[in-house]
């Protein structure tokens, strides 16, 4: 890691050479020689880091180049703010004395600097013939510290990187489904690392499993939570599956009413509960007796490293205990030929090396996928490189138990990594403990950290989404959720893992995570994250670390912490400001002073206005996300923030069945073009300045996605013309000033080539003939189009288009999915079409579609023809539709169609009623086949978001 320090610094002094920015005299001769030293540094230094947990001295070596180097990072850019202050017209005398004494300060301490730098590099020769013996007793002295195991272990694996989960799956799922109507506790236990969760996590999604079952919860368990969080966790995520709104006060309530609460919800209902990785017995006795024993066959399945808790929690009920076992001699060869060598097999000269690896893997599968990570990036002629991997496991692996080869495995695969990879996955100690990480806000951290250069062809978001790919690969991370047309949206880390790099950027001083329980504090903090309430007693301390803070973000954070409140002293170097969540009223006034900030997240507080005078100063801003706020306008300053490169500023506003605007935008100033850095822009309204804004887009030539509200038809031409100029386009929203308005695009010719994502909101005097042309195009959402022809006869044919959703499109009586088109499609919706009267699916038509939505159809009675063809279809929701429609497939009465609709696991059927939904599930229709005899779901949440 000091050789990530290292690079990044030397990286940092590249713009001080390369654009010869103007030293003052004694500062210029100190940066050209502190680079000369960190150069012939960085390269013992790449040996170092390897050994430096088996030797405490040279452990503390490089601890000693770490801190010169931040010390150096951090001069560096105060002497940037003395050289702006230089540039400053009309300085004052006194101004001019103060920057001559601050040139005079940063000089001294530089050469303090160099002289510290010059001791640590005589020094490192005393290592040398160390680490060249240590090399050549193949690390036999290398150890890793005892981390402490931590749940989910097998949440690392894919689904092509499963083996050996059939046989034990089929069991489970026989122990859920078949047995009596009395409710049972089904334990799963084996030793961290196993695989108990991934194989639960299978049987939980299994849809014969999730069709047995009308309610589905997966609770995971804290190793340090509380009673009241299990229980308040537990009773969240219920009334979220049963599709109800939380109740006032949940949060605040006592053990008792959370588990009467969560009986009552339970008590008719054929249920399955799944509590991960349990760590205590008290935990299991917290929640057992509100899951009640309503003999309708419900289950709860428990996994845990624990095999006495997991018979405990199972005899109770003649419950059933399945013991998890490493994989067979065979099976692990499987997954780990499957990882490394990409499903190919082992080459013969490799096959040695690669068994005796595996054996050390234990059988584990996460540790299997860790080590073929590293492998899989090897050049498979270099056997030298492959044998050195194969040593360096060392004695340690070959004397200590399985879960310490697993432990070595992981820090192995950490060591891999290349400096910039390593400072972007320590980055995410930052997120608490099963926190999903959106994809774009890591990113967006990641540029303004300064991790992330462009490379040629590539933005610095593409090389982002370069290196968070490279992570998914060495599964280091892992996707938590996907968009409908495959982009990753939220990310999660294992647990362990997230151990190991939060005692790693500790141990770096890389993160400072501070919580209620937090006892040490480090005195120099560079990022500090904030979980929870913060111990006042801790204050002090902050006070004293803020002149070197670089990062300060919040994470259910429940007092306004300000930036006057932690750091009376100020934190001028700070770079990035994350208040997402946090209970802030008005925009905080503390950032005026910080030239650095690169990042400022105000998401979701609530900030209602951005002070001009301000904003204007933030010259390095980079990001601006107001998503979630209620600012609705932003003042003429923000046109000097010329590195601006992320422009959030909207509300989802759905407040009714009818409401026109599911979103508020703001007003822009009108030069808005001027911001030529800008990737991302929504959403703006454009009803304003006579269309000069929307003239003002096409100089906007970087921009990856746009949002456009309000915008007239008047201003159609203009439109069409700037749209042609951003051919960097991947994502565009547009809606008019009302459900009635049209949107004018017969001036676009050409569109932007790389579309991905498409949101067209208002009337259409024709679909737009080039959307044909758009062979990325994978979402298309249209709605109050009114169109007079059938759109699908356009559609069809994109060989990308993974969700369409159409709303009030067409007038026609009758859509037909023709028999091999729409070939990609995996979510469709269909709503206010109010001349349909027949749907008809071809064969091998729509064949990788798994979600179905009709909605407001009031003339279509029957289900759509050939939907029987559709086996991949999971979901089928219907939502204000003809009760004649729902009696034919009612599986009680007379209903015709409900053979057409039983291999669909989920088949729902929704009413809006008194500002909320009725949801009723296909198999809880009354006897009398009357789809509305009883409400069985409700939820006031909107049916759609359209996002960008």
């Amino acid at each position: 890691m000091a050789e990530s320090a290292v690079s990044f610094l030397l990286e940092r002094l590249k713009p001080v050479f390369v654009n010869k920015l103007k030293l003052f005299t004694g500062v210029e001769a100190e940066v050209i020689y502190l680079k000369g030293q960190l150069e012939l540094i960085r390269a013992f230094l790449r040996a170092a880091d390897a050994f430096e947990e088996s030797d405490e001295e040279l452990k503390v070596w490089v601890r000693q180049v770490r801190d010169v180097v931040h010390e150096a990072e951090d001069l560096l850019d105060e002497l940037e703010l003395v050289q702006l202050h230089n540039h400053t017209n009309g300085l004052s005398n006194y101004l001019s004395i103060r920057n001559m004494k601050a040139h005079y300060r940063i000089a001294h301490e530089l050469k303090a600097i160099n002289s510290r730098m010059k001791t640590i590099s005589l020094t490192r020769k005393r290592f040398l013939s160390k680490l060249d013996t240590a090399s050549e007793a193949s690390n036999s002295t290398y150890t890793v510290n005892a981390w402490h195991d931590q749940r989910g272990d097998a949440l690392l694996l894919d689904n092509t990187d499963l083996v050996g989960i059939d046989r034990p799956k089929k069991q489970l799922i026989g122990w859920l489904i078949n047995g009596c109507t009395g409710r049972k506790v089904i334990s799963v236990t084996g030793m961290g690392g196993m695989g108990k969760t991934t194989l639960v996590k299978k049987v939980f999604d299994d849809p014969e499993v999730r069709k047995h079952f009308k309610a589905c919860v997966w609770v995971t368990v804290s190793q340090s939570c509380k009673t009241e969080e299990l229980l308040r966790d537990l009773a969240r995520k219920l009334f979220s599956e049963i599709r109800r709104p939380i109740p006032e006060g949940l949060e605040s309530m006592c053990s008792d009413k959370l588990k009467m609460i969560i009986k009552d919800l339970l008590q008719r209902k054929r249920y399955l509960v799944v509590f991960d990785d349990v760590w205590q017995m008290y935990e299991w006795e917290a929640v057992k007796y509100a899951l009640p024993n309503n003999n309708c066959g419900s289950r709860i399945m428990i996994t845990t490293r624990k095999s006495n808790l997991a018979f405990t929690s199972s005899i109770e009920s003649n419950g059933k205990v399945y013991n998890l076992q490493p994989l067979k001699e065979d099976e692990a060869w499987d997954l780990f030929c499957r990882n490394t060598f990409q499903g190919h097999s082992c080459p013969s000269h490799l096959i040695d090396i690669c068994k005796y690896i595996l054996r050390k893997c234990g059988g584990l599968p996460l540790a299997i996928v860790a080590i073929s990570g590293v492998l899989a990036t090897k050049d498979k002629h270099r056997i030298d490189e492959w044998d050195m991997i194969c040593r360096s496991l060392g004695a340690e692996i070959q004397g200590n138990g399985k879960l310490d080869n697993f432990k070595t495995v992981l820090n192995l695969s950490f060591n891999d990594l290349p400096y910039h990879l390593k400072y972007c996955f320590l980055y995410l100690s930052i997120f608490p403990e099963d926190y999903l990480i959106q994809r774009m806000r890591l990113i967006r951290l990641w540029i303004a950290e300064g991790f992330i250069k462009a490379k040629e062809g590539k933005t610095k978001e593409d090389v982002a989404d370069d290196y968070l790919k490279e992570l998914l690969n060495r599964n280091l991370i892992q996707v938590a959720e996907i968009t409908s047309d495959g982009r990753v949206k939220t990310l999660r880390i294992h647990d362990l893992l997230r151990e190991i790099i939060i005692l790693k950027s500790k141990d770096q001083n890389f993160v400072s995570v501070v919580k209620e329980q937090s006892i040490a504090w480090p005195e120099k903090i560079r990022r500090l994250s904030v979980h929870g309430t913060l111990p006042c007693h801790r204050q002090q301390h902050i006070h004293r670390s803020g002149s070197q803070l670089r990062s300060l973000l919040m994470f259910g954070v429940g007092e306004n912490l300000s930036l006057g409140k932690l750091f009376p002293g100020g934190c001028k170097l700070l770079g990035v400001l994350d208040y997402q969540d946090a209970p802030l009223n008005k925009f905080p006034v503390a950032v005026v002073d910080l030239y650095h900030l690169r990042y400022l997240s105000l998401r979701n507080t609530k900030v209602t206005m951005v002070p001009g005078y301000i904003i204007g100063k933030l010259h390095n801003l980079e990001t601006l996300d107001l998503k979630k706020t209620s600012v609705r306008e932003l003042p003429l300053d923000i046109l000097k923030l010329q590195k601006l490169r992320h422009l959030l500023v909207y509300k989802f506003n759905v407040k009714g069945y009818a409401q026109f605007y599911s979103k508020h935008g703001f007003k822009a100033p009108t030069e808005i073009g001027n911001l030529k850095a800008l990737q991302k822009l929504c959403f703006v309204e454009a009803n304003q300045d006579c269309g000069m804004i929307i003239r003002q887009l096409g100089e906007l030539s970087q921009l990856r996605r746009l949002g456009i509200l309000k915008l007239r038809e008047e201003d159609g031409k203009a439109f069409c013309l700037s749209i042609e100029r951003l051919t960097n386009l991947h994502a565009l929203s547009v809606a008019s000033e009302g459900e009635n308005k049209v949107i004018d695009l017969a001036f676009l010719c050409s569109p932007p080539p790389f579309l991905q994502r498409l949101y067209l909101s208002g009337r259409l005097q024709e679909l737009p003939s080039w959307i044909q042309s758009l062979h990325s195009l994978a979402r298309l959402f249209l709605k109050w189009s009114c169109l007079k022809h059938d759109p699908l006869v356009y559609l069809q044919d994109l060989p990308s288009l993974a969700h369409l959703e159409l709303v009030q499109v067409y007038d026609g009586d009758t859509l037909h999915f023709v028999c091999g088109k729409f070939k990609k499609l995996k979510v469709l919706g269909l709503d206010k079409f109010d001349g349909l009267k027949q749907v008809t699916v071809g064969e091998d038509a729509m064949p990788c579609l798994e979600r179905l939505s009709i909605g407001r159809c009031e003339l279509l009675k029957k289900v759509p023809s050939g939907i029987e063809h559709l086996s991949k279809l999971k979901v089928l929701e219907f939502f204000d539709m003809p009760d004649e429609l729902m009696k034919t497939i009612c599986p009680h009465g007379p209903g015709k169609d409900y053979c057409k609709v039983s291999h669909i696991p989920n088949v729902y059927s929704t009413y809006w009623r008194d500002d909320g939904w009725d949801v009723y599930a296909l198999d809880s229709f009354s006897r009398d086949c009357s789809p509305r005899s009883g409400t069985v779901m409700r939820s006031h949440e909107p049916r759609t978001l359209w996002k960008v």
